[in-house]
């Protein structure tokens, strides 16, 4: 397995006997796999049921970069580009996501986000956590806090991030995706990129040359050989330990799960409508996890910082960055519509933060938190709504500043989760899973639930 195309956020600890287990006897069963399962068992223990909520898993479409609000959902007189009308009467966005202005009806746009950090690892971490980054503490992603409230379905994972979203200096992000304090079996189980020929997930495919009669074998010797350690070493732990490797295996021989990961079920029509590229076909495997059981799903097919257009952003965004995205989230909002989905799945279009108003020497724009825009839908959320505004140059928050915490509150309550809710840090400090402006908890944005 390469590294660099498969991997679980955090690094895998070195336990001697689980190294034994997952790399040594069979090299599939590793901790990455087995770890996240936990959260099943941590589910259990609670026994707490959750709201009935209309929408019960979330899709993240993520615009890695930062793209341009004026260029795209919020456009201004200092864009190159025509604002055009869309499904919804008087909400116009961008003429170069025209595909997408026809399912403005299933989506509603916020104008007014606003966040501090401008700078890529730190933009993405504060977006993707809610919380600013500290060096003395992490903190659990989005994405880790949805799979650790709502739990896994059907053998899933409930968490996963496809492709690797940050390919040169993924260490600098990786926080973004992990669960930290809140345990590492909710961190992101990230893919490897789907568009590649003979996409395959490692962990989950048994090699040619192992059966499962062999690998039942396999278990038995293995049981033999411990015996005596067992004997020895009878902590509680090992026998959690052997719980969440049986999960494991039961997830790697789940036709269920082989089927979710199987992109030859999807037709060739299906494949060319969401784009024969890392960001569509990213998305339709989003959609394919989604529908099979996963409850959070960033789909990051845009490579390293493809939207930061710090020079020629117009000729970017016009050749290559919203042609993708214009084919890509009109698809799988299409997609999910056509399933019966949308309901169920919410959708969230965003980058770690805009662009500024001017335009440089280089004619592109840079880094801009203090304004910008996303779009987000399906689960219940209500569409066909503009929330905030900008002023004449979309540079600042006219109206109803909106931080990464409400965001979270109002799709925390589209699924059920309480928005309120905080998780206590090592430090003894209750932190907001919504956190808002002032490290206040974030507010639902009642326009859009």
């Amino acid at each position: 397995m390469n590294p660099s195309e498969y991997g679980h956020c955090q690094h895998t600890e070195n336990n001697g006997r689980r190294d034994f287990l997952g790399v040594g006897a069979l090299n599939l069963l590793g901790i990455s796999l087995s770890q996240f399962l936990r959260l099943s068992q941590a589910q259990a223990a609670a026994k707490v049921a959750a709201p009935i909520a209309k929408a019960q898993a979330c899709i993240l479409l993520w615009l890695e970069g930062g793209p341009s609000q004026v260029d795209t959902w919020d456009p201004k007189g200092n864009t190159g580009f025509n604002p055009i009308s869309t499904k919804v009467p008087g909400l116009q966005i961008s003429e170069i996501l025209p595909k997408i202005s026809q399912h403005m009806d299933k989506l509603s746009v916020i104008r007014s986000m606003r966040t501090q950090e401008r700078n890529h690892p730190q933009g993405t971490i504060e977006s993707l956590t809610g919380q600013r980054p500290n060096p003395a503490q992490k903190f659990p992603s989005f994405g880790s806090i949805v799979a650790k409230e709502l739990g896994a379905r059907n053998n899933l994972p409930p968490f996963v991030v496809v492709p690797k979203p940050s390919e040169n200096d993924f260490f600098n992000y990786q926080e973004a995706y992990q669960a930290a304090f809140a345990g590492s079996e909710y961190d992101g189980m990230i893919l490897p990129d789907p568009s590649r020929p003979g996409f395959a997930v490692p962990d989950l495919s048994l090699p040619k040359s192992v059966t499962q009669e062999a690998l039942e074998d396999r278990r038995t010797l293995l049981s033999i050989v411990d015996r005596h350690y067992r004997e020895k070493e009878a902590f509680a732990a090992f026998a959690k330990m052997d719980s969440f490797q049986t999960q494991a295996l039961q997830m790697i021989l789940s036709p269920q799960v082989k089927q979710a990961f199987d992109f030859s079920q999807e037709s060739d029509q299906t494949k060319d409508a969401y784009g024969r590229h890392r960001v569509g076909q990213s998305a339709l495997l989003a959609r394919r996890l989604v529908e099979a059981g996963c409850r959070f799903v960033t789909a990051a097919g845009y490579k390293h910082g493809q939207w930061d257009t710090h020079g020629n952003n117009e000729q970017r965004l016009r050749e290559t960055l919203a042609p993708m995205l214009d084919q890509t989230l009109s698809a799988l909002l299409e997609d999910l519509n056509n399933r019966g989905m949308l309901e169920s799945t919410v959708v969230i279009a965003m980058g770690e933060f805009g662009r500024t108003p001017n335009i440089n020497t280089r004619q592109g724009r840079d880094h801009w938190p203090d304004c910008w825009s996303l779009v987000v839908g399906g689960g219940g959320i209500r569409p066909g709504q503009i929330v905030g505004a900008s002023d004449a140059r979309g540079a600042y928050v006219t109206d109803r500043p909106v931080s990464i915490g409400d965001l979270y509150a109002t799709i925390y309550k589209a699924l059920g989760i309480d928005w309120e809710k905080t998780y206590l840090s090592p430090a003894g400090r209750p932190v907001y899973i919504a956190n808002g402006f002032g490290d206040k908890a974030g507010s639902p944005i009642m326009d859009l639930i």
